[in-house]
């Protein structure tokens, strides 16, 4: 089959969480399996993008209300990825050095999911699936059931994959006219709460919806911002599918981004240089057991529980132990982790922000 997978993160294009890991994986493993697989993402300014080569396949022009914005189609060349990269160039949107936080990212990505059908169905093929991930890309499956510029791709079948459910791309009535034209009386798949929300409508209206997890897919039956009830009422086509790493990826044996590489019979030692390194660059005693956390500094991911179980297995193990924290996000829990390196100077550190390296 031929796949798309479209998304708003890809490693090592473009990371900022685990979203960019499986979009960068799960295809090198689809091809493996005999399937035609593409990934299509944002052309930011990242240092893949400026280290590595690319040509131009496509090119057009695409218009947002009374916006047009010439876009390209850029491929890239080295085949090093195990499937086919394509970064959609929008310069006048996506030429940024960050992913996301924009007060225009709502326009960023209703341009990008555009501009990615406006290509796919001038191809000469039309694939068989397209995965979307996530909300940056929750318009693709209405857009391709209802736009009339978009008939040619009727036959397609769309996958909407949920990595973060608290993120839903919520924006006003005032934007609608972005969408290319289709029949209002589908406007209903739009709304959620007299609002437009993307990741709602891609629920609505995707063939399939799949999770990270199958116990993520339990959570966002319970809890998830506002939609647990359309989670629920769409249990018939979602599956939860669990998550693995890319061992090509991540092999201590090759990883360039430790201290000290080791295998299965060298990891002692391997492992006692790189917690030298560590302790090192955060001032933190050697002798004692390390507990990290690395992850985002949100309630989904358990980070409104770090502060107060840092402090307590610091008050009652505060010559025994050490704890390192690295992550980002609500801004409470990040003011309560580095009020705690105050506390507990040597014995604990915090490192906010988000750095690959250090993780």
């Amino acid at each position: 089959m031929e796949i798309f997978h479209i998304s708003a993160e890809c490693y090592p294009m473009a990371k900022v969480g685990g979203l960019a890991d499986v979009v960068g994986a799960l295809p090198k493993y689809q091809n493996k399996a005999g399937h035609q697989v593409r990934v299509v993402v944002p052309c930011y300014d990242t240092k893949f993008k400026n280290q590595n080569k690319f040509e131009c396949v496509h090119w057009g022009s695409i218009k947002l209300g009374n916006f047009e914005f010439p876009f390209n189609v850029l491929k890239e060349t080295t085949d090093q990825l195990g499937y086919e990269l394509y970064l959609i160039e929008i310069n006048e949107l996506f030429d940024r050095p960050n992913i996301y936080g924009y007060e225009d990212d709502i326009e960023r990505f209703i341009s990008f999911q555009i501009a990615v059908l406006d290509w796919i169905s001038n191809r000469s093929s039309i694939p068989e699936i397209i995965n979307c991930h996530d909300h940056h890309t929750g318009l693709i499956p209405f857009m391709i059931k209802y736009a009339y510029k978009y008939e040619k791709l009727r036959t397609v079948r769309t996958v909407i994959t949920i990595h973060n459910g608290l993120y839903q791309g919520w924006f006003g009535f005032d934007k609608l006219h972005y969408l290319p034209e289709f029949d209002l009386r589908h406007v209903g798949f739009l709304e959620w709460n007299n609002s437009l929300n993307s990741l709602a409508v891609a629920v609505k209206c995707a063939h399939a919806v799949t999770t990270v997890s199958p116990s993520y897919l339990n959570e966002i039956n319970i809890s998830a911002n506002g939609l647990e009830s359309l989670f629920n009422s769409v249990r018939n086509k979602s599956r939860g599918i669990l998550n693995g790493i890319d061992i090509e990826v991540w092999n201590p044996l090759k990883d360039n981004m430790i201290n000290k590489n080791y295998d299965v019979e060298t990891f002692i030692n391997g492992k006692q240089k790189n917690k030298e390194k560590l302790c090192e660059q955060f001032d933190l005693d050697l002798s004692k057991p390390l507990f990290s956390f690395i992850g985002r500094l949100f309630e989904e991911k358990g980070g409104d529980l770090l502060p107060q179980a840092s402090a307590l297995a610091l008050s009652e193990n505060f010559e025994n132990i050490n704890i390192l924290i690295l992550g980002s996000g609500n801004s409470d829990i990040e003011s309560q982790l580095l009020q705690l390196r105050n506390d507990y100077n040597g014995n604990y550190n915090v490192f906010i922000g988000y750095n690959e390296e250090l993780a």
